[in-house]
C-alpha cells in the first residue's frame, strides 16, 4: 500500500512558476513509477508527466513539454513537478499517482489505469 499526499498548489499569474510536491509512504518508493495527472474544469483527467525509476526515464504530455519538469528524491520519498511559464489553460486539480514495476513505455505510463495509487489532488489556478 502506498499513500500519496500532494502539496504546493495555489494561485499564480500567467508566466509564473509553481513546484508541486508529492510525498509517498512506503519503503519501496524508489521502485515505483510516479506520474502527475490533472483535471481541469469540465474536462477529463489527463496525463501530465511520469518518471519511470528505471534508467531515470521521464515522459511528458506535449502540452507541457519544455515547461514542466518531473523529478524525484528517493531519499525523501518525494516526487516533484516544477511548472514554469504557466498558462491559464494549466488551471486544474493536479494529482500524483504511483505504479509498481518498470520497463514499460511512455504510452503505458500515460494511462491513468496504470496507476493503482492516487493522491487527493492539489488545486493550481493560473490567472491571465
Amino acid at each position: 500500500q502506498v499513500q500519496l499526499v500532494e502539496s504546493g498548489g495555489g494561485l499564480v499569474q500567467a508566466g509564473g512558476s509553481l513546484r508541486l510536491s508529492c510525498a509517498a509512504s512506503g519503503r519501496t518508493f524508489s521502485t515505483y513509477a510516479m506520474g502527475w495527472f490533472r483535471q481541469g474544469p469540465g474536462k477529463e483527467r489527463e496525463f501530465v508527466a511520469a518518471d519511470s525509476w528505471s534508467a531515470g526515464r521521464a515522459y511528458y504530455a506535449d502540452s507541457v513539454k519544455g515547461r514542466f519538469t518531473i523529478a524525484r528524491d528517493n531519499a525523501k520519498n518525494t516526487v516533484y513537478l516544477q511548472m514554469n511559464s504557466l498558462k491559464p489553460e494549466d488551471t486544474a486539480v493536479y494529482y500524483c499517482a504511483a505504479a509498481p514495476g518498470t520497463g514499460y513505455d511512455g504510452i503505458y505510463y500515460a494511462r491513468s489505469s496504470t496507476y493503482p495509487y492516487w493522491g487527493q489532488g492539489t488545486q493550481v489556478t493560473v490567472s491571465s
